[in-house]
C-alpha cells in the first residue's frame, strides 16, 4: 500500500470490510464435513458422467481410460491449494473473493466475471440435460438442428418450458435456506453415487477386454494428442468441476478450518475412483452391432444415429443381453434426473455466491451482500435466476453450453496455485488448519495444470472464453474504476461504451472470418486445404494485434488515469492479460487450432504442449511477484483481528 493512503480513506475502506465480515457472520453455521462433502459430490456428480463416457470415447478410444486419470490428478493439484487457502480464509463466495486480496481489483474481477460466466450457466446446462432424458419418452421435447458446428439436439419451446419450471425449482430450494439445501442435497448425493457406482459393477458384467486390446487402432487410435484434448472438451473437466461447492459454502460451515480443505480432497478423490472405473466398464460393454458400427470406429459414437448417443449408459445396460442390467436402465433413467437436477440447484447457489462475493469486492452494489432472515442472499439469488434463464433462451443444448463451462471454470483456477504463494508472503501470520507441504513445488504445478486444461480447450472455446471475459470489462470500468480507482464516472462510462463497441466488431469479425469459415470448411479428417489456410490466417493476423492493442492500451489508459495510490490494483493485472493473450496466440497455431492445413499443424503435438508448460511456468512467477499485500486484505485481517479479541 502506498504511504498516500489517508486516514479518511483507510477508516472507509475499514468500514466496508467491517460489513463484509458481519454480512458473512449472519450467514448460518450449519454445515458439517458430510454436508460440504455432499454438496461438493452433489455438484460433481451431474450430467457429466451421463454423457461423458460416449463422448470422450468418441474422442480418444480406449486411451480415455488414461484422461480421466490425468484429469482427476490435474484437478486435485488444484484441490490441493485450495485446501489451505479455505481452511486459512473460508468465506462464502471465496474463489471470486481470494483473486482480490491477492492481486488487487483488476485481476480480482476478472476472475470473478470469467466465473461467474461458468457458475450461473450450470444450472442452466444441467436443466437441458433433465429435458434431454426426458425427450426418450417426449420426442417433441428437441429437435435437431444444423449447426457449423454440426446437427445438434436443441430444446424446442415446450422443452424450454419445462427447463424453465425446473430453474424454478432450484431457485426455490435456494431460498428455503442453506440448512434444508445442505440436508436435502445429503441425501440426495447419496442416491447419486450409489447409482454410478452400481452402474460400473453391473456393466462389468458385460465386459469385452478386446473393445480395449485387440480393435483397430489400438489403445491409442487418434494418437496421444486425442488422450488431452478429451479432457477439457468431452465433458471430462466439466464432470470434476464440483469439488468447489464446499470452498463456496465456506461461510455456511460449523468447522469451516478443518471440515472444508477434509471435504474438497475427498469429493476429487472419490469421484475420480468413480468415473475411472465407469469409463472402463462402459468400454467394456460397448456392443458395436448394436451401434451400427465397424469395430473400432469411435469417432463415429457421437452420431445422432447411433443409439449410444443419445443415452450411452442407459444403451449399454438394456442392449447388454443380461436380464439384470436391462432392469437397472431404468433406474438409470430415473437418476438421469436426479442426478443432474442436484448439480443444477448447487449451482443455482454458486451462483448465488458469485453474485455474494463480486458484491463484497466492490463490484457491485451492497444490496447483493444483504441477506434475509433465512440467511440467504436474496438479491444474489434472484440475479443468479434470471441470468440462467436468460443463458437458456440463446443456448438451448448441452452441447452448445459444457465446453464453453468447463474453459471458463477451469480458467479461474490458475488463481489457486498463485494465490496460495501470495497468501504465503502477505498473509503469513493467519493459522492454517492444513498447510500444504512442498508448497514451492506444488503451487506452480497446480497453476501448469489448470493452464494446460485451459490450453487443450482449443482456440474456438477459447475464443468464445476471452471474448465473453473482455466483453465483462467495461463494467469494470464504468462500476468500479470511479469509486475503485478514483477515475471521472463520465469519462469511465465513454471509455467503456467505446470500449464494448471496437470489441464487438472485433469479436464479430474474427468469429466470421475465422472461426465460422474453419468450422464450414474442415474435412472430417480436421483438415484443411492452404488457400483455405491462408484464409484463415490472413484475418488472424488483423484480429488478433487489434485485439492485443486495444487490451493493452485500455490497461494502461486505466493505470494512467488511476490514483497514483491506487495504481498498483491495475498493475497487478498485467500478468493475466499478457497471459490471455499468449495462450490465445498459441492455441491458434498449436495443435489444437485453426490451421491443420493438410493435417500438419505450424506447432506440431507435443512441442505445442512443451511450449505452453514452459509458458505457465513462467506466468506463474509473474502472477507471484505481481500479487502485493493489498489494501482490502490489510483492512480484513485489522478487522479479524480486532474481532478476534472480543469475547
Amino acid at each position: 500500500m502506498s504511504s498516500a493512503e489517508s486516514p479518511q480513506t483507510e477508516q472507509k475502506q475499514t468500514l466496508v470490510i467491517t460489513k463484509v465480515v458481519e454480512a458473512d457472520r449472519k450467514l448460518k453455521r450449519e454445515l458439517g464435513f458430510f454436508d460440504l462433502l455432499g454438496l461438493s459430490m452433489g455438484g460433481i456428480i451431474g450430467s457429466g458422467w451421463l454423457f461423458a463416457v460416449n463422448a470422450a470415447a468418441a474422442v480418444a478410444g480406449p486411451s480415455v481410460i488414461l484422461s480421466w486419470i490425468i484429469g482427476g490428478i490435474l484437478i486435485l493439484f488444484v484441490a490441493l491449494v485450495y485446501a489451505e487457502v479455505s481452511g486459512m480464509l473460508p468465506r462464502t463466495g471465496a474463489i471470486v473473493r481470494y483473486p482480490h486480496l491477492t492481486h488487487g481489483s483488476y485481476t480480482g474481477y476478472i476472475m470473478g466475471w470469467a466465473y461467474l460466466l461458468s457458475a450461473v450457466t450450470v444450472p442452466t446446462i444441467e436443466a437441458e440435460a433433465v429435458v434431454g432424458y426426458a425427450a426418450s419418452y417426449i420426442p417433441s421435447l428437441t429437435q435437431t438442428v444444423k449447426t457449423v458446428f454440426g446437427p445438434v439436439s436443441v430444446l424446442t419451446p415446450p422443452g424450454i418450458a419445462f427447463a424453465f419450471v425446473l430453474l424454478v425449482v432450484f431457485f426455490f430450494l435456494n431460498y428455503a435456506g442453506i440448512k434444508i439445501l445442505g440436508k436435502t442435497n445429503t441425501y440426495v448425493t447419496v442416491w447419486k453415487i450409489v447409482i454410478p457406482v452400481l452402474t460400473f459393477i453391473l456393466l462389468f458384467a458385460a465386459f469385452n477386454s478386446s473393445n480395449i486390446t485387440s480393435l483397430p487402432g489400438g489403445f491409442f487410435p487418434y494418437g496421444v494428442s486425442s488422450m488431452f484434448l478429451a479432457i477439457p472438451t468431452a465433458g471430462i473437466v466439466f464432470a470434476y468441476l464440483g469439488f468447489r461447492q464446499a470452498l463456496e459454502f465456506g461461510g455456511e460451515a460449523k468447522n469451516p478450518q478443518k471440515d472444508v480443505p477434509r471435504a474438497t480432497v475427498s469429493s476429487i478423490l472419490i469421484a475420480l475412483v468413480i468415473y475411472t472405473l465407469l469409463q472402463i466398464a462402459y468400454i467394456g460393454a460397448l456392443k458395436w452391432n448394436v451401434a451400427g458400427l465397424s469395430p473400432g470406429d469411435w469417432g463415429d459414437l457421437t452420431k445422432s444415429s447411433v443409439p449410444y448417443s443419445s443415452g450411452p449408459l442407459y444403451v449399454a445396460l438394456s442392449k447388454s443381453g443380461i436380464a439384470a442390467l436391462a432392469a437397472f436402465s431404468y433406474v438409470l433413467l430415473f437418476d438421469a434426473y436426479v442426478s443432474p437436477s442436484g448439480t443444477g440447484w448447487i449451482y443455482t447457489g454458486t451462483g448465488t455466491r458469485t453474485f455474494y462475493g463480486l458484491a463484497t469486492d466492490g463490484y457491485l452494489p451492497e444490496a447483493f451482500i444483504r441477506v434475509n432472515k433465512r440467511g440467504v442472499p436474496l438479491i444474489s439469488l434472484i440475479a443468479a435466476f434470471i441470468v440462467g434463464v436468460f443463458f437458456l433462451l440463446p443456448f438451448p443444448s448441452w452441447y452448445l453450453l459444457v465446453g464453453f463451462i468447463s474453459s471458463a471454470t477451469v480458467f479461474t483456477y490458475m488463481m489457486g496455485g498463485a494465490g496460495i504463494s501470495v497468501f504465503r508472503k502477505t498473509a503469513s501470520q493467519l493459522p492454517r488448519p492444513y498447510k500444504l507441504p512442498a508448497v514451492s513445488v506444488l503451487a506452480p504445478i497446480a497453476f501448469i495444470a489448470a493452464s494446460m486444461i485451459v490450453y487443450w480447450s482449443g482456440f474456438t472455446v477459447l475464443f468464445f472464453v476471452f471474448t465473453g471475459i473482455l466483453v465483462g470489462l467495461p463494467l469494470y470500468y464504468i462500476f468500479y474504476a470511479p469509486k475503485g480507482l478514483g477515475v471521472s464516472r463520465a469519462l469511465s462510462v465513454v471509455l467503456g461504451v467505446v470500449f464494448w463497441a471496437i470489441i464487438g466488431y472485433l469479436s464479430y469479425y474474427a468469429y466470421q472470418n475465422i472461426v465460422y469459415y474453419f468450422a464450414s470448411h474442415v474435412t472430417s479428417s480436421g483438415t484443411i486445404t492452404a488457400s483455405q489456410g491462408s484464409y484463415i490466417l490472413s484475418h488472424f493476423l488483423v484480429y488478433f494485434p487489434a485485439l492485443s492493442a486495444l487490451t493493452i492500451v485500455y490497461t494502461l489508459i486505466f493505470q494512467f488515469l488511476s490514483k497514483p495510490e491506487k495504481r498498483r490494483q491495475v498493475v497487478g493485472g498485467w500478468w493475466l492479460i499478457v497471459y490471455s493473450l499468449a495462450t490465445m496466440a498459441l492455441s491458434f497455431f498449436g495443435a489444437f487450432g485453426l490451421l491443420p492445413v493438410n493435417g500438419v499443424t505450424p506447432i506440431g503435438f507435443p512441442f505445442d504442449t512443451l511450449i505452453m508448460v514452459g509458458l505457465s511456468l513462467a506466468f506463474y512467477f509473474g502472477a507471484y511477484y505481481s500479487g502485493y499485500f493489498t489494501e482490502d486484505l490489510k483492512q480484513l485481517l485489522l478487522v479479524e483481528g480486532v474481532q478476534q479479541q472480543k469475547p
